[in-house]
């Protein structure tokens, strides 16, 4: 597959699910780590919403700037002879979509805008210390969606059924960040975390391990292949 550049920020959930599709798909890139929040970013100029990920390459010899993770999904299925991260049966091709969909609204609203709002947003942009009130909303909001995916995986190999799909690097992504902050109880989710281990331990998943931020401390967990 073609080759290009992904500007990205290292901890957000959509910049880390374009990292781990392109890996999965064989996509040789190269990454340009941004702050999306700062003036200067170069993301300001490639996208008109300013959010990561873009991803630029070359399409028939013509510059392709794809703008957020929908895109890059959609443009990597293209350019592929057979189908790549979503699965060949049309039922399960449509539950991958399905919980695609879910973490891009329900998650990110519901987990993703309390709890990285708390934890990483705050201390990055010095808006004070958390609120405890969101915090434990944002926790029981990630408690509903862990014990649906705990009931998927306990009937299931993958989240859309039998092969890995855009559903699981997606999942993955936004728990890998919660987890860096140590805001997933796994011991709680046997089969959620079995399948987490699973995903940790692909290749395209280690350089997400060795992310860090400046005045951000890892759960000590984190890197671990085996925790």
């Amino acid at each position: 597959m073609t080759s290009g550049v992904l500007h990205h920020f290292a901890f957000d959930p959509a910049s880390r699910a374009a990292r781990l599709a392109l890996g999965e798909a064989g996509v040789a890139f190269e990454e340009n780590p941004v702050r999306p929040w700062e003036p200067d970013c170069v993301i300001r100029g490639l996208n008109p919403s300013g959010m990561p990920p873009v991803f630029v390459t070359t399409e028939r010899e013509r510059p392709l700037t794809l703008c957020e993770l929908p895109a890059i999904l959609g443009w990597i299925e293209d350019q592929a002879a057979a189908p790549v991260l979503l699965p060949t049966d049309p039922i399960e091709r449509a539950e991958a979509r399905r919980l695609v969909h879910g973490f891009e609204r329900r998650f990110n609203d519901e987990v993703d805008a309390v709890l990285l709002h708390e934890r990483l947003e705050k201390p990055l942009l010095r808006l004070g210390p958390p609120e405890a009130r969101a915090l434990r909303e944002g926790r029981e909001n990630l408690k509903i969606h862990l014990a649906a995916l705990e009931d998927l995986l306990a009937r299931r190999d993958c989240l859309a059924g039998r092969r890995l799909s855009q559903a699981d690097l997606v999942a993955a992504a936004h728990l890998s960040v919660l987890d860096f902050f140590g805001e997933v109880s796994w011991g709680n989710w046997p089969a959620l975390k079995t399948w987490y281990m699973r995903l940790k331990s692909r290749p395209s998943f280690r350089p997400l391990l060795t992310d860090r931020l400046a005045g951000l401390q890892a759960a000590q967990h984190y890197a671990d292949l085996d925790f």
